[in-house]
């Protein structure tokens, strides 16, 4: 069933200089969240500057002309408030949760770090180095985190969706102050953002605070281009990391359509079947029926280009790694060659419907889904029928879906080996 437009009373508004902005006021309490959407991501980098655009997010929070270095947090949180921030692939989000009286407050702090941001050698370093620590925390020491930089390094070959969003070291190393310069100029221009403010306010005033204080930011110059010409995948490929661990793990990743295509829903479902729940199909098969691993978990999130479907597989110790692999392969491959039964399809859709309407039980919440739809989507509207297009999807769509995902050529397996690299051999 849709998503009735009456409970989502959206007003959409754009400045001169381009700036989106949604407001959804909701009086039921006292309180708002302000997100802002920046369109860039790793996919916005080139190599040299990898990781740039986390580096940014880092950045942020470093001062600009009216609040100074570590200012904003100390402002917004004598208020009340909390901030926090991501970077994808795609997209680099902020976010403030705060007490409604705090909007202005909110909306000065803001608008203020995007029209001039204070980028000098000292914040970059400092910066920098928090950064490098992240990726030795999550990556080059974290098995999963190395598995995944492996896994979009195998699959995607001339696509920026093959390095990390974390970047590389070297590069993390290399970035300079001109780099960042001219980054913030280009993708942290109004015409390159979307501003959504949920909860209670009153939107003429709002609106009226926007204009005043982001109007007068200059649009930015048109985007680069992001380079798409992957070649298609011609066979499998894998790869093996060796590394101390108690057990083995595989990953495996498939490509998969953008965000905007209506497989990527089928593959939504597909997820749910094999992972969510203890019922689910990897982990009932896997985990407890031939005692392969100790934990089966599928990923696939939506991406602006064609991105990843991705299962983990956990090993229990003693297990040969080609067993397991076997093992999954003749999963997936039932989804292909075996039709699902109705029921099982129907939990699947019973799964992430419910997922989506949790995530609008908050202000927060609705906010960050109303911006993730008019990013990937293009409009806030879209989700307001995911609900009806999700239940369209029928069995057949799955076996179609799966067939073409799955198909052995489309296969990418990293594999991990407990233990170092033989002596003597180049790291």
């Amino acid at each position: 069933m849709a998503l009735d437009p009456r409970d989502f009373p959206v007003q959409e508004h754009a400045l001169g200089n381009g700036l989106q902005v949604r407001l959804l006021p909701d009086r039921g309490l006292p309180i708002a969240t302000l997100y802002s959407f920046f369109r860039v991501g790793s996919r916005n980098e080139r190599p040299g500057i990898t990781g740039i655009s986390h580096l940014f997010e880092h950045m942020m929070f470093n001062g600009s002309k009216k609040y100074g270095p570590k200012e904003f947090d100390r402002r917004l949180e004598s208020a009340g408030g909390t901030s926090n921030a991501y970077t994808s692939t795609d997209v680099t989000a902020y976010y403030e949760d705060f007490a409604s009286e705090a909007l202005p407050l909110v909306l000065d702090l803001e608008s203020d770090r995007m029209a001039s941001l204070l980028i000098d050698d000292d914040s970059l370093q400092r910066e920098r180095e928090v950064v490098k620590e992240e990726r030795r925390f999550r990556t080059d020491n974290d098995l999963d985190g190395m598995m995944d930089e492996a896994l979009s390094a195998l699959v995607f070959q001339a696509h920026p969706y093959r390095w990390p969003v974390v970047g590389w070291m070297s590069d993390l190393n290399r970035i300079n102050r001109q780099d960042c310069e001219g980054y913030f100029r280009t993708y942290y221009a109004p015409n390159n953002c979307t501003v959504l403010l949920v909860g209670d306010f009153d939107p003429a005033d709002a609106l009226k605070r926007i204009d005043k204080l982001y109007g007068a930011i200059r649009r930015g110059e048109p985007l680069p281009e992001v380079p798409d010409g992957e070649p298609p995948q011609k066979g499998e490929r894998r790869a093996i990391i060796h590394y101390p661990a108690q057990a083995p793990a595989l990953l495996a990743g498939f490509r998969s359509p953008n965000g905007r295509q209506p497989d990527s829903l089928v593959l939504d479902l597909i997820e749910a079947s094999l992972s969510y729940g203890e019922g689910a199909r990897l982990k009932r098969a896997l985990i407890y029926e031939q005692e392969l691993c100790v934990d089966a978990n599928v990923y696939f999130g939506w991406r602006m280009d064609p991105g990843l479907f991705q299962v983990s597989l956990k090993l229990n110790p003693g297990v040969a790694p080609a067993r397991a692999e076997s093992a999954l392969w003749a999963e997936l491959a039932r989804l292909a060659d075996e039709p699902m039964r109705e029921a099982e399809l129907q939990r699947a859709k019973n799964f992430v419907r419910s997922g989506l309407l949790r995530g609008l039980q908050t202000a927060n919440g609705r906010a960050h889904t109303l911006g993730q739809m008019e990013v990937m989507l293009g409009s806030w509207r879209a989700f307001l029928d995911l609900p009806d297009r999700y239940q369209a999807v029928t069995l057949d769509d799955v076996k179609r879906v799966a067939r073409a995902t799955f198909a052995p050529h489309r296969r990418n397996l990293v594999t991990l080996v407990p233990g170092e690299l033989p002596e003597g051999l180049p790291a």
